[in-house]
């Protein structure tokens, strides 16, 4: 899997890409998370963009409440969530496309719109 597919390979994921996959897949928040393990929000936001990292006993903690194993989340091998199937990620995509294209059916209808009004603002400006 690629980024473009909306996951990330073992490759690329940060020890924060984890934690946030893996909290979103045990369908916890934030806040959420961090009451469990008794820490403050903005820690755990800390964590998963990757400008802290969980102390020893903290990171054991973790991985207790999100199902995942240690060496998963430092690592990326061992037992973590699931990544999107292939169909929930072809659905995904087929809905992304499908509102790109109603955005550009919009821009489209509104640059129209600009331009008849430019042309009147125009046409009724003396030079």
């Amino acid at each position: 899997m690629t980024p473009e597919d909306g996951w990330y390979s073992e490759d690329s994921a940060t020890l924060g890409d984890r934690i946030h996959g893996a909290r979103e897949a045990a369908g916890l928040g934030q806040k959420e998370l961090a009451a469990r393990l008794g820490v403050k929000n903005s820690t755990v936001q800390r964590w998963e963009e990757d400008r802290a990292e969980p102390r020893a006993n903290k990171l054991q903690m973790l991985c207790g409440v999100l199902g995942v194993s240690l060496s998963w989340i430092l690592t990326g091998v061992g037992d973590g969530p699931e990544g999107p199937s292939e169909e929930e990620r072809s659905t995904s995509r087929a809905e992304e496309l499908a509102e790109l294209r109603k955005v550009r059916a919009e821009l489209t209808a509104t640059l129209a719109r600009l331009g008849r009004l430019e042309k009147r603002l125009r046409a009724s400006t003396p030079v």
